[in-house]
Order: structure tokens, then C-alpha cells, then sequence
């Protein structure tokens, strides 16, 4: 792995997102699933060489646009094991159709929105992300829930890779599959 394999996957990350913000939000998914199991396929800083992801099938349901409402200020240091304690400080509340999802400032790694969210059934138990802003990972103006777009942070393919979890407040009660699921 090279700096220039890193800055490709995220310049080809930051591109899928720009392709899916682009198209009605089905086909947006399609395009990012299709973008992810070609990445996780091929490319060199992929955490696992497969080109099969197990995603959901998309439900728009799932996707709704939501305020971030104020919350009261919290400072959060996650520790890992590559990268030392990562700060992260509470910003809002996403108040979604699912339940409440406090929205994080990442104070390092080059700063940026972050959501992780805790739940669902076929989901990796450490949590998904669904905004890393840090990576272009968002889905529009404003802030746009679309829960079909959890994915598997690098840790769930392997374990060489640190990632920061979710805090107790961003788990939600999702009865079904949704999103990435966890690899067979």
C-alpha cells in the first residue's frame, strides 16, 4: 500500500457519492453497490479482496431528509489501535423516522461529519457508518438519512484496521436487513 493507492480509493469513494447524488436514489444505490464491490475487488487498499458485498435490497422507506437540532456539547476520544484516541465532539441530533442519531465532528483525519449507527439484523456489531464526510461519504443538500447507504467500516473485513465505533447514542431498533450487511 502507497499513500497514492490510499488517495485513489478515496478520490473513487468521493467520486460513487458525487455519481449517487446525481441519480434518483435507487438507482444511486445500485450505482454504489456495483462502485463498492469493485473497489473491495480490485483495489489495493481495499480491507478485503472480494467482490461480492452482501447489501440489502433498497427499500425507499428507509431515506428520509431531517434537521441536526442543537444538543448540548460532548467530547468523545475513541480510542484505536493504529491512530491513539480520536476526538470526536456531538454537533446535533439527527432526529430520523427510526429514532434520534447524535451527528459527531471528527476533530482529526482531516475533520469532517460523521454518523455511526448500532443496529439492524445481518449488521456487524461493532456498527456501520452512514455519514463520513471525511470521505465524501454523504448524499446531498441538507442531511439526508438514507439508512440503505450503512456500510461496514474497514475493521468488520479485517482486523488489522482501527475504526472508531458508534457511542451508545446512535443505535436505532431496525427489526430487518439493511444497508451492507456482515460478510459470510
Amino acid at each position: 500500500m502507497s499513500g497514492l493507492d490510499l488517495l485513489d480509493w478515496r478520490r473513487q469513494v468521493a467520486g460513487t457519492y458525487a455519481a449517487v447524488r446525481a441519480l434518483p436514489p435507487a438507482q444511486g444505490h445500485a450505482r454504489w453497490v456495483a462502485d463498492r464491490s469493485s473497489l473491495f475487488a480490485t483495489h489495493p487498499e481495499s480491507p478485503r479482496r472480494s467482490a461480492v458485498l452482501r447489501v440489502a435490497a433498497y427499500d425507499p422507506a428507509l431515506r428520509a431528509q431531517v434537521p441536526l437540532s442543537p444538543a448540548a456539547p460532548q467530547r468523545i476520544e475513541v480510542p484505536t489501535a493504529t491512530d491513539g484516541l480520536v476526538p470526536f465532539d456531538r454537533i446535533g441530533v439527527l432526529h430520523t423516522p427510526w429514532g434520534p442519531l447524535d451527528a459527531w465532528w471528527l476533530g482529526s483525519y482531516g475533520g469532517g461529519l460523521w454518523v455511526p449507527v448500532r443496529g439492524g439484523r445481518g449488521a456487524y456489531g461493532g456498527g456501520r457508518y452512514l455519514y463520513d464526510t471525511v470521505k465524501g461519504a454523504d448524499l446531498g443538500d441538507g442531511l439526508i438519512v438514507d439508512l440503505n447507504f450503512l456500510y461496514n467500516p474497514s475493521c468488520a473485513y479485517d482486523e488489522a484496521w482501527a475504526c472508531p465505533l458508534p457511542p451508545p447514542g446512535n443505535a436505532l431498533d431496525l427489526p430487518h436487513e439493511v444497508g451492507e450487511l456482515l460478510p459470510r
